[in-house]
């Protein structure tokens, strides 16, 4: 039995699978739409059970398709990224201390990129 479950997917890796199905789909997606995209061997209902908790989240919005849903993201993957970065330094009590840290870690073209994007005001 621990075989099984050391086989499991690392922690959002199917999220993360889904997200780029519905991307690459750009239109609203049926669970069992997804499931035929992916080609990964998942029942329709763990892409249902993922795209529900992905909706709870509010990283893709549904819309009425029959008796179920359709799924779309509701942002493209650079803006989930800074969403997720978002929500790690709102994790954080110390939040200067996660802020200077991510800085020093950061490459020197990262930190170039960075650096510019402060000085124009990019958004």
């Amino acid at each position: 039995m621990a075989e099984a479950k050391d086989e499991r997917r690392p922690a959002g890796e199917l999220e993360a699978t889904v997200m780029a199905a519905l991307w690459a789909a750009g239109v609203p997606r049926t669970p069992g739409q997804v499931q035929l995209g992916l080609g990964a061997g998942l029942a329709r209902t763990t892409v249902t059970t993922i795209l529900s908790r992905l909706h709870e989240k509010g990283i893709v919005g549904r819309e009425r398709h029959g008796r179920g849903y359709a799924y779309f993201p509701v942002q493209d993957a650079p803006g989930l990224t800074a969403r997720r970065m978002h929500t790690e330094l709102d994790r954080d009590s110390d939040r200067h201390t996660a802020l200077a840290r991510f800085v020093a870690q950061l490459s020197e073209d990262d930190e170039r990129v960075l650096r510019d994007l402060l000085e124009s005001g990019e958004q």
